[in-house]
């Protein structure tokens, strides 16, 4: 490198760094974190992110007051995972929950007791924190209650399997039941009797319940904003929306009606969760019906005068469901052309759509293609409130910090996924190389690699022409995960005799 060169480049740097100084002087010493997590919102259905069919007005605004992340991941390609990796800030090869798994009687295997959560980290750095929807990392009383993660209250689902009725007999608040009048409940899964007429919108009526869990837990969060509005607060909302089951009021149903969309019936004749008369319509209504809660949380914020000290951030926990029958992602062209749903790590399975607000501090109406993921907003949130002494190195987690001040940022050296569930996957990117393995706890695929720069929908392998970058990339994976005896992936681990593996569930 010739010595202009040189100079330059450390002119430049010396630069970022005086920008990054300056900007970091301007941040207030304590901003709110409010934290929204969409449930299977795929990277195309909203309307900044491209969707043409259905409405989203406030996370629209939301966008146009802040940035745009374009290759966000998801933490893994499904829920309980997915959710590990953003409390925890771990990767999937490191994290404790690579798949879901269920508890009994309710709830999905907790989280370890000493995990440092997001909660925990702001806890000490004295904020109240509450969280409001699916929670999915562990049961009421277990040692991955959201009570016992650093959160001081909670109201919502603690489990998933319960979060798939809308219309629920209860919720929890902290450790109590607290009784919804949906007697019974809606069932989450179900099939249309034999004798009703699947042609007939009345055989449906019995799937429509009274008190929608949504609204409770969208008031819960209202309440919580208006009782820590003196005092620094984070509010994590993982809303229920738009996962299946469809249900929703026809209140919000009815403006989708009116499209004349050519709606086939869902009968659940095959499986599935509860029918539906027109699953198009509800599944576009229960996306709009995300946006009006998104909408009223940031009214409040306004009205309270917060948003000028609230970083707000959303995200979904991974890609459009993969049930067809259910929701018709080609329809809505819910990952536009990318590949792959929920469920793979292909792009359109774990890269979400995610915008961070932010007055003032972060620029209005941008956007990045900067690559992150869920494991960034630990080391993000971090810098933002002054936590220090969080690790960074060999966690592969990076804080967005410049990228979100508007500066440019240096490219991560690589950002891995690993899913042990649909046959068992991992994907490395690098740059713009994204290797990706599948069925290696069935035998394994050869490797495929596709160069995200020219080929973003993954149509051309071209591991036979790169097979010393494949090499190379695969020796990585092996060095940056851990081992997990209780959601092995084949080579790396050895799967736990059976016995063994349902005593670890318990646990």
């Amino acid at each position: 490198m010739s010595a202009s060169r040189l100079c330059c480049l450390l002119l430049a740097l010396t630069c970022s760094c005086s920008m990054l100084q300056a900007f970091s002087e301007q941040i207030p010493a304590r901003p709110n974190i409010v934290l929204i997590l969409a449930d299977d919102l795929g990277f195309q259905e909203l309307g900044c992110f491209g969707q043409q069919k259905i409405r989203t007005p406030n996370l629209d605004r939301l966008a146009a007051r802040g940035m745009r992340l374009t290759s966000h991941y998801a933490g893994n390609a499904v829920c309980a995972p997915s959710r590990c990796v953003l409390m925890t800030g771990k990767h999937p090869g490191q994290a404790w929950i690579r798949n879901n798994s269920e508890a009994q009687s309710e709830g999905q295997l907790p989280i370890t007791k000493d995990e440092f959560t997001l909660a925990r980290m702001l806890k000490q750095q004295g904020y109240v924190t509450g969280a409001f929807g699916k929670w999915g990392l562990g049961g009421p009383g277990s040692d991955g209650d959201p009570l016992n993660q650093g959160f001081d209250h909670f109201f919502g689902y603690n489990c998933q399997r319960h979060a798939h009725s809308y219309y629920p007999d209860y919720l929890w608040q902290d450790r109590e039941r607290i009784p919804l009048q949906n007697q019974p409940a809606v069932p989450g899964h179900a099939k249309l009797p034999a004798e009703a007429d699947p042609q007939d919108p009345q055989s449906y009526a019995q799937f429509q319940g009274v008190d929608y869990a949504p609204d409770r837990i969208r008031d819960a969060a209202v309440s919580f904003l208006q009782q820590n509005s003196n005092r620094p607060f984070f509010l994590y909302f993982p809303s229920t929306l738009p996962h299946v089951a469809l249900h929703v009021p026809q209140l919000d149903l009815t403006p989708y009606l009116q499209q004349g969309w050519t709606d086939p019936p869902f009968t659940a004749a095959r499986g599935g969760y509860t029918p539906h008369f027109t699953p198009r319509a509800a599944y576009a209504a229960m996306i709009s019906r995300l946006d009006h809660d998104c909408g009223i949380l940031l009214d409040e914020l306004e009205r309270l005068q917060l948003t000028q000290k609230t970083l707000v951030i959303f995200s979904s926990d991974n890609g459009t469901t993969h049930l067809r029958d259910e929701v018709d992602a080609q329809f809505f062209r819910s990952v536009g052309d990318l590949r792959g749903l929920k469920g793979s790590l292909y792009e359109g399975g774990v890269r979400v759509p995610t915008i961070a607000a932010w007055p003032d501090r972060i620029p209005a109406g941008s956007v990045s293609n900067y690559v992150s993921g869920f494991e960034d907003w630990m080391p993000t949130i971090a810098e933002f409130v002054g936590a220090r002494n969080l690790p960074t190195d060999g966690t592969g987690r990076v804080s967005l910090v410049p990228t979100l001040s508007g500066l440019e940022q240096t490219e991560r050296p690589w950002l891995y996924r690993e899913f042990p569930g649909y046959g068992g996957q991992f994907s490395l990117r690098a740059g713009p190389w994204k290797l990706v393995r599948q069925n290696l706890n069935k035998g394994g695929d050869p490797p495929e690699l596709y160069n995200l720069e020219t080929d973003p929908a993954e149509t051309t392998n071209l591991a036979s022409q790169e097979a010393g970058r494949v090499s190379e990339m695969e020796k990585l994976v092996s060095t940056i995960r851990k081992p997990s005896s209780l959601f092995p992936l084949i080579p790396f681990d050895q799967p736990v005799p059976q016995g063994k593996a349902k005593k670890n569930q318990k646990n």
